[in-house]
């Protein structure tokens, strides 16, 4: 089965090259948004990413076997740094050039860690894959926000009656909604994708292959550069917060609830989904540099 999805995969990527090979070195035939993102540098790899994302991340998900080297490998070039929620709505929200390369310090993988957009960023909303990979997914589905061109028109050009473009403020009102809901932000980076910053993802602890990896020990998502911490004399020592933690961070210790350091990414649902605002969300330098654009961008 291994080798019969591999020669599939590979046979899409040739058929593609013959595509672009017959329609010519100009591209005439090409959509506007594709031509775009071959003259910025992008790769056959990231075409079919972008073009077929479902099946993309179905083959990942449900087709391969499990491979810890191999998926090792894949968080080095396809990644997420976990927002919180205030740094989510400051990256959706700037109304200034972001031009970020090289966040070795933030982003500390060996490749796709830039980040380069346009402010205010052009944004539109997508089908969240990882909840259509599943038998049972969580609701809504069209929460993965791409994020900057090419990308936008990209998605919207080869996706017209699945993806939509959103204002700034109905791009707030989508993060703000989702946090509600206790889902992850979480900044995704891939190599294929111009080896930089193209999505902002709304996780849920259900469905999402990036948190999959995590608690499988593939480091595919960075932590927020925060910590979860408990106010005991506010504790209503409900467990709320164990069970809405995407990460298995926090565990019942008797009657308290108990954090897990290495496992908390600082994402904060414990956070927003605790009834008696027993949380908060503390920096930490141990986890890291937060990717505020507002600090970052100077």
């Amino acid at each position: 089965m291994l080798r019969i999805t591999l020669l599939l995969i590979v046979a899409a990527l040739v058929v593609g090259a013959l595509v672009l090979w017959i329609v010519g070195e100009r591209g005439r035939l090409l959509l506007g948004s594709t031509r775009r993102f071959f003259r910025e540098g992008g790769r056959l790899h990231g075409y079919v990413y972008g073009r077929w994302t479902r099946q993309y991340i179905d083959v990942l998900l449900n087709r391969l076997p499990a491979n810890p080297k191999a998926t090792h490998w894949l968080a080095d070039r396809y990644h997420g740094k976990v927002l919180t929620h205030d740094h989510a709505t400051a990256l959706v929200g700037s109304d200034k050039d972001v031009p970020l390369q090289d966040l070795d310090q933030v982003v500390p993988y060996p490749v796709a860690r830039n980040l380069v957009l346009k402010g205010p960023p052009d944004v539109a909303v997508y089908e969240c894959v990882c909840r259509h990979a599943r038998e049972s997914h969580c609701q809504p589905t069209q929460v993965c926000m791409v994020i900057g061109q090419p990308f936008v028109d990209f998605v919207l050009e080869h996706h017209p009656d699945t993806a939509r473009r959103l204002n700034q403020q109905e791009a707030l009102e989508l993060l703000a909604d989702e946090h509600q809901r206790g889902h992850v932000h979480a900044a995704w980076f891939k190599d294929a994708m111009l080896d930089r910053f193209y999505a902002i993802c709304n996780c849920c602890k259900c469905c999402c292959a990036g948190i999959q990896q995590m608690r499988l020990g593939t480091p595919m998502m960075t932590p927020s550069g925060y910590v979860a911490e408990h106010k005991s004399d506010l504790c209503g020592e409900c467990g709320t917060c164990v069970e809405a933690c995407p990460f298995n961070a926090l565990s019942m210790d008797g009657a308290r609830p108990r954090l897990d350091f290495e496992k908390c990414l600082g994402c904060g649902v414990c956070e927003v989904k605790c009834p008696n605002q027993a949380v908060a969300l503390v920096r930490d330098e141990r986890k890291g540099i937060p990717l505020d654009v507002r600090a970052l961008a100077g």
